[in-house]
C-alpha cells in the first residue's frame, strides 16, 4: 500500500487516470487531494464523481475554486467567465456532489507522516494545533445550519493580517484566505491577495509565505497546491509544493509520501504562460 498527493486536477480528469496507470495505483493505495478539483479543466464533473467514488481511498482539503463552486451552488456567486462548472451544475448528481464537496475539511494532518496537507500553506506563527482549531472554525461553519451566511460573507481579501481577537465572518474570511488562497505575505504575515504571479516580481515587502519558516527536519511536512507559478519548487526539504500547472498546459505531479518520489505527466491543455 502506498499513500500519493496529487496536485491540482481542476478538472483535468484524463490526466489524472493516466497518472494513476503510470503509479500503477490498486485499491489498496490512498490518494490525497490538495484541493481545486475543478474548473478551468475540461472535466470537472467527472474529476468530482471519481473522486468521490474513491470512499475512504480519498482524502481530500479544499481549495478556493471549491469554495466557488460551493458558493455558486448555493446562490452566493456567479459563474465567472473562465469557469468551467455548468457541467456540474446541470448534473442530476450535483447536489450529492455539493453535500459531499462541503463535508471536506480544509486542513489534513496524519500523524505516521507526521504531514500537513492544505490547499495554499500555513502561516509560519501557527502551530499544528492552531491550524487544526481553526480550520475546524471554518469546517463547523460549512457544516452547520448557517452555511449560507458563509457562502454570502466568503469573498474578500480583508482582514488580511491574522488577530487572535477576530471574530464572525472576518475571522473565518481571514483563516479561508490563509489555508487557501495564500501566496506572498509580509514580515509579520501580512496577506497579499492581488498578485499572483512568479517571484521575484512581486509587491516589495512581501515575500513567498514558505520562506518565513524554518527549513527544520523535525517540523511536520507541509503539503499544498494552489501556486501553479511556482512549479513545484520551494527550494526547502519540509515544504513541498504539488501544483504543477497541469490545467495551463504543464504537468500533473503525486509525491509518494512513503519515500517522497515524485510522479508526473504530461498536460493534454494547450500552452498557457499565465499559470496562476
Amino acid at each position: 500500500m502506498s499513500t500519493y498527493v496529487f496536485g491540482d486536477i481542476q478538472g483535468c480528469f484524463a490526466e489524472l487516470q493516466a497518472l494513476l496507470e503510470k503509479i500503477h495505483f490498486n485499491s489498496q493505495d490512498k490518494l490525497w487531494f490538495v484541493g481545486d478539483l475543478v474548473n478551468r479543466g475540461p472535466d470537472s464533473l467527472e474529476t468530482l464523481r471519481f473522486i468521490r467514488g474513491l470512499g475512504a481511498a480519498a482524502q481530500v482539503v479544499l481549495g478556493n475554486h471549491d469554495l466557488h463552486l460551493l458558493a455558486v451552488y448555493f446562490g452566493s456567486a456567479r459563474l465567472k467567465r473562465s469557469d468551467t462548472l455548468s457541467d456540474i451544475l446541470s448534473a442530476t448528481d450535483c447536489e450529492d456532489l455539493m453535500q459531499w464537496l462541503k463535508a471536506q475539511p480544509l486542513l489534513h494532518y496524519d500523524r505516521q507522516f507526521n504531514a500537513i496537507m492544505t490547499h495554499a500553506g500555513v502561516p509560519a506563527s501557527w502551530s499544528l494545533e492552531q491550524a487544526q482549531s481553526r480550520a475546524r472554525e471554518v469546517e463547523n461553519k460549512l457544516q452547520g445550519d448557517n452555511y449560507l451566511e458563509y457562502f454570502q460573507q466568503m469573498y474578500g481579501n480583508q482582514p488580511d493580517l491574522w488577530s487572535d481577537s477576530l471574530q464572525g465572518m472576518d475571522r473565518l474570511r481571514c483563516i479561508t484566505n490563509y489555508l487557501t488562497r495564500m501566496r506572498f505575505c509580509s514580515d509579520n504575515e501580512r496577506l497579499e491577495l492581488s498578485y499572483k504571479g512568479e517571484i521575484g516580481n512581486h509587491p516589495s515587502g512581501f515575500r513567498p509565505w514558505f520562506e518565513l519558516h524554518n527549513n527544520d527536519s523535525n517540523s511536520p511536512l507541509l503539503l499544498f497546491g494552489h501556486w501553479a507559478a511556482i512549479m513545484g519548487q520551494t527550494h526547502l526539504n519540509n515544504i513541498l509544493a504539488l501544483d504543477t500547472g497541469c490545467v495551463w498546459g504543464e504537468h500533473l505531479t503525486a509525491l509518494r509520501l512513503d519515500d517522497l518520489s515524485l510522479h508526473k505527466v504530461a498536460s493534454l491543455a494547450p500552452t498557457n504562460n499565465t499559470k496562476v
